[in-house]
């Protein structure tokens, strides 16, 4: 798949981070639009999972339209481990548990990123295989439903993927003759695999865990990262945003982060898909980014 930036001056980086790390995401770009600092202006946008359907809804949406949407939906109960759902599957905290349990004993066998790569890769299809194929169309309505626009917008925005059959690492572009919604949904596709024409792609969060890399050659990187920078990898294995952020600035890049701050973290890892923590975590993460204004504002201009 092809890359390509229009000019290699600003890149806002977007990790993952399930529902939760979107609604964080969103507010914390809002919160930095109130204080007078419109990150969606940026050259690059990067987009993995949770951070892929942000980016695409923060280039195809109005920021204070985005936010208050979170906080219009409907209050969803806190998912709690309980008796199976429909089908005899585990309700939303049993799948989370079971899907972490699974992919944990995964990373553990592996021996290192593209050996984990490649397993993850047969996990998802083997998922696939033992599946009716209904969760295709199913889940890329669901995705079409969240954005905005369901074209590309006009400028850099790279989505990241894996292929489920070969392990290796995918980028989607506008150039990529790919829709950004088989895009997005691709690059969140975390339990079986998701579908693009012959070929079958996994959560983009498997190549890196935010995958500021690709804004390589940019002068100031902004990472915004719900999971706080954290890694289930072994740290040999350079998949966490320290090593990230240490290769870029290597190359000459200014770059921050910005994580949770300590009383949101709880909304993190395995409450990512907890929908009732949606609105305090849009809160929150406009709460934070009117706080880091002034320090961002340095690095943005």
């Amino acid at each position: 798949m092809s890359m390509t930036t229009s000019s290699p001056e600003r890149a806002l980086v977007l990790g993952g981070g399930g529902a939760v790390g979107n609604a964080w995401l969103i507010g914390v770009t809002a919160g930095l639009l109130d204080v007078g600092l419109d990150v969606t202006d940026a050259d690059l946008i990067v987009g993995t999972s949770a951070g892929a359907t942000t980016a695409a809804q923060i280039t195809g949406a109005a920021l204070p339209e985005l936010y208050a949407a979170v906080l219009a939906a409907p209050p969803a109960r806190p998912a709690r481990p309980g008796p199976p759902g429909p089908g005899g599957r585990p309700g939303p905290a049993g799948a989370v548990a079971d899907h972490l349990e699974r992919t944990g004993r995964i990373i553990a066998a592996a021996q290192d990123a593209a050996d984990m790569r490649r397993r993850m890769g047969t996990a998802a299809l083997e998922l696939d295989a033992a599946s009716d194929g209904s969760r295709h169309a199913g889940w890329r309505a669901i995705v079409a439903a969240r954005l905005p626009a369901r074209q590309w917008p006009d400028r850099a925005l790279l989505v990241t993927a894996v292929d489920a059959a070969t392990g290796e690492p995918v980028v989607f572009d506008r150039a990529s003759g790919v829709d950004l919604v088989d895009a997005v949904a691709a690059s969140t596709s975390s339990g079986p695999p998701y579908r693009i024409g012959e070929r079958r792609y996994i959560d983009g969060g498997y190549r890196r865990n935010e995958n500021a890399d690709l804004a390589a050659g940019h002068a100031r990187v902004l990472v915004l990262s719900p999971f706080g920078g954290r890694t289930r990898h072994p740290l040999e294995w350079g998949m966490q945003l320290a090593t990230q952020v240490e290769e870029l600035r290597a190359q000459g890049s200014r770059v921050a982060t910005v994580v949770p701050d300590s009383g949101a973290e709880h909304m993190f890892g395995a409450n990512a898909t907890d929908l009732s923590l949606r609105a305090p975590a849009a809160r929150a993460g406009r709460d934070q980014a009117r706080a880091l204004a002034e320090q961002l504002a340095e690095l943005w201009g």
